[in-house]
């Protein structure tokens, strides 16, 4: 496997679009102190790479009306490759799950759901989630503050 991340300034150019992924390459450039030309090559040679996957713009949720964050544990009934399908291919369907996780431990996954409220949530779960013969069991946590948020 070759490395991907050439040098510290390849980590200088991401640090720096990772805080703001509209720099203009020429401020990008000034900031990580190349010339524009050599700045973007490295750009081009990071996105080629697949370091860099793309650039999003990151929206208030409460935009859409969601001001409420669930981190929803589920455990399936059973580890079979039907209810495992079902499952995940639900879940990508659903404007409310943010984040998907297969993780360890006692739960199979966890899902990071926006909603408006209780009641939005509660419907969620009603109509979606528990709709689900493959699920077992739910167990939701609320979200009352976030200390730290970052995106890589």
């Amino acid at each position: 496997m070759t490395q991907k991340i050439a040098d510290d300034m390849d980590r200088k150019i991401l640090k720096e679009l990772m805080s703001d992924a509209r720099l203009p390459n020429n401020e990008l450039a000034e900031r990580v102190g190349l010339s524009a030309s050599a700045c973007l090559r490295r750009l081009r040679r990071l996105e080629d790479a697949k370091i860099i996957t793309g650039y999003t713009t990151l929206v208030d949720p409460a935009v859409d009306g969601w001001t409420m964050t669930a981190l929803a544990s589920i455990r399936l009934s059973r580890q079979h490759e039907d209810e495992i399908e079902m499952f995940e291919s639900a879940v990508r369907e659903w404007d409310e799950v943010l984040e998907c996780h297969l993780v360890t431990g006692s739960r199979d996954y966890v899902l990071k759901v926006m909603s408006s409220g209780l009641e939005d949530y509660e419907r969620f779960i009603k109509e979606k989630i528990a709709r689900l013969k493959c699920v077992d069991t739910i167990e939701t946590s609320f979200v009352m503050s976030t200390i730290k948020a970052r995106r890589v």
